[in-house]
């Protein structure tokens, strides 16, 4: 909620309308038919074009999944069978050498192991060009100091659970060198690795990973139950799942890509599937770009929002610090600005309690304190670019539900989202064109440098601003808006306000914002050409309905906003018709009805929260025509701008 200084002054008496500014009466209108006032003033005029944003490439199932990938079939007539026999094993292939506990694998070609080694490993040691597939037809295979599973060197390893089968691999809570590689997982592989089948595999990894690639790492199907202490599953080029049923405990990221050395790899792309994550680290995460085509996910991060940082300030609500005589100086701190003289207070004061005195309170940032110290907690994560084209989420996590460091494109999908900061954000461009999103809790609900939304079902509650375009970091909630007001005088010392260039523009679909902070803040232009958007906002705080920095119109679609009067704005010169008008303290649950001068009903209405101002525009309202707007049992004759 940025606010430059100037306007921050005039918006303490003040209400912008379709045309301008609305002085706010002393009084709030009386039943039975007061006029409610409409005074237009001029609007601000400055521009900033939104920039256009570069568009993510999809890829493709065919790009990532190879015949071989997908075929989990196996000829047990033409194969090699090791028996496992607790101690040591069995085996007849001049391709397998068996030293004590440890089996290794020296050709290609396809390996059935059954039975149970107490302590030993499995180990693929065969020429780099060759292709090799373990088949786990009911192994339980257990290492005390290493990887139950270890691929030293092939071209790329098969590893199959059997029909009907349930295997186990599992560390013993330690990792000790046997070679320069850093073994680290209940299965470690240093080349490709495909798992498929439709059995099961149970990892268990106290002291590390689960299922680790230093290469790509492919699962087209099978069930896998895994708990570890690090990286449940993790591919360094990358992760790419066609389907399977996942069910995982970790203490880092559910799944991870990273390549730390070429950006155009660690990626993951998710075909299909069931998930059911609890994270203490991300959810899903890739250090490049993320694709997900379908799939069912339930991810938890963070032991979820509940165990969010609070962000907390002492005199929330109370702006100015509540008095009703004239005002002190704006938060006390050096170089801070002059505060306005409050104005005597009352219902339509703008605030119950007046505009005297300074910021008494201070804000605490915990989450933007801590954020450079602790784990990232995000539920899916994409450092360069994320695309969600469809599937099934619901997200509990303790920060961002869904994040990109890039853009974040929205294709459809059904989401519940609950989020300890923001539910979508994106540091450069959050689009969404389709889906069903329902966000229960949020710290800002979507965020972008620029929010595009131009389809689909969006329903949100925020505790600070239901949709910010601020662009930025973790910690958006802070970077922009009311806690970075006046480089410091408000929130953490020397903090900027939100970026200036920032865009929202809503084409289509429908919205239903929620928001304790700011309904819509743009910090820099919004426009609306289309869709259907409710804005409810309380009366408490520095908050207003809409909040931009340069430039609202409004050209298409319906808007219906409520919220506070004491900061509000509403939409600048534009083509389509705009009531705005301050209607007192009015509670929740009281109607608010449209009607036309032949007195049919344009739009109605009946907000969640107590509002003191109501923002229509619809293609029915005309700029120059004249409509009665009813609010509980007062009614009045408005202008539409």
């Amino acid at each position: 909620m940025k606010r430059s200084f100037p306007a921050l002054l005039l918006a303490l008496a003040m209400l912008l309308s379709g045309c301008g500014s609305l002085p706010q009466s002393s009084t709030p209108p009386a039943s039975g038919g007061s006029t409610i006032p409409v005074q237009p003033i001029v609007p601000p005029t400055q521009e900033t074009p939104a920039p256009s944003a570069s568009v993510p490439v999809t890829i493709g199932p065919s790009e990532l999944f190879s015949n071989r990938d997908l075929d989990n079939s196996y000829e047990e007539a033409g194969s090699a069978v090791i028996r496992l026999t607790g101690s040591t094993a069995e085996c007849s292939s001049n391709a397998v050498q068996i030293s004590g506990s440890t089996v290794t694998i020296l050709d290609e070609g396809t390996y059935i192991l059954s039975g149970t080694l107490d302590n030993g490993m499995i180990v693929v040691d065969s020429e780099k060009t060759d292709k090799t597939q373990l088949v786990l037809n009911g192994v339980t295979i257990h290492s005390e100091t290493s990887a139950p599973i270890y691929v030293l060197q092939s071209d790329k390893v098969f590893l199959t659970t059997a029909t009907g089968t349930v295997n186990t691999l599992s560390n013993g809570g330690a990792f000790t060198a046997i070679d320069d590689n850093n073994i680290d997982a209940a299965i470690f592989s240093k080349e490709d690795i495909t798992l498929n089948g439709s059995g099961t595999l149970v990892v268990t990894s106290p002291a590390g990973h689960g299922i680790v690639s230093k290469d790509s790492l492919t699962i087209t199907g099978g069930s896998y139950d895994i708990n570890c202490a690090s990286h449940a599953m993790a591919g360094k080029d990358d992760v790419c799942i066609a389907g399977g049923t996942f069910a995982i405990v970790s203490g880092k990221d559910g799944i991870h890509a990273e390549n730390a050395d070429d950006t155009s790899a660690g990626f993951v792309y998710i075909q299909n599937g069931t998930y059911d994550i609890s994270a203490q680290g991300d959810g899903i995460s890739a250090s490049g770009h993320m694709q997900i085509d379908g799939g069912s996910f339930t991810i938890t991060t963070g032991g979820g929002s509940a165990n969010a940082a609070q962000k907390t300030s002492d005199n929330w609500g109370g702006f100015m610090g509540g008095g009703r005589h004239q005002g002190g100086n704006f938060g006390g701190t050096p170089g801070s600005k002059p505060g306005k003289p409050g104005k005597p207070g009352g219902d339509m004061g703008g605030f119950d309690n007046g505009f005297a005195g300074g910021f008494g309170g201070t804000i605490t940032d915990t989450a933007a304190d801590t954020a450079t110290d602790s784990t990232s907690i995000k539920g899916i994560k994409a450092a360069t670019s994320l695309i969600i084209n469809d599937g099934a989420f619901t997200i509990d996590s303790a920060d961002d539900a869904v994040h990109s460091n890039g853009c974040l494109t929205v294709n459809g999908g059904t989401f519940d989202i609950a989020a300890g900061d923001d539910a979508f954000h994106a540091d450069d461009t959050l689009t969404i064109t389709d889906g069903t999103i329902h966000i229960s809790e949020s710290y800002e609900g979507l965020e972008g440098l620029h929010v595009i939304v131009s389809g689909g079902s969006t329903t949100l509650t925020a505790i600070d601003d239901g949709i910010n375009a601020a662009g930025g970091t973790d910690a958006s909630g802070f970077t922009g808006g009311r806690d970075g007001m006046f480089g410091g005088g408000m929130g953490r010392p020397g903090m900027g306000g939100g970026a200036s260039n920032g865009s929202i523009t809503i084409s289509g679909g429908t919205l239903h914002v929620t928001a304790h902070g700011d309904g819509i803040d743009a910090n820099g232009t919004l426009d609306i050409t289309g869709g259907h958007t409710t804005v409810c906002g309380p009366t408490q705080g520095d908050t207003a309905t809409l909040d931009y920095d340069s430039r609202a119109t409004i050209s298409g679609g319906t808007f219906i906003g409520t919220g506070a009067s004491g900061m509000a704005q509403s939409f600048s010169s534009s083509p389509q018709g705009v009531i705005a008008v301050s209607v007192g303290q009015q509670s929740a649950g009281t109607e608010i009805t449209l009607k036309d001068k032949s007195g049919s009903v344009v739009l109605t209405h009946t907000p969640d929260l107590n509002f003191a101002v109501v923002i229509l525009s619809a293609p029915q309202i005309i700029a120059g025509d004249t409509y009665t707007i009813t609010v509980g049992s007062a009614s009045g004759d408005v202008t539409a701008g």
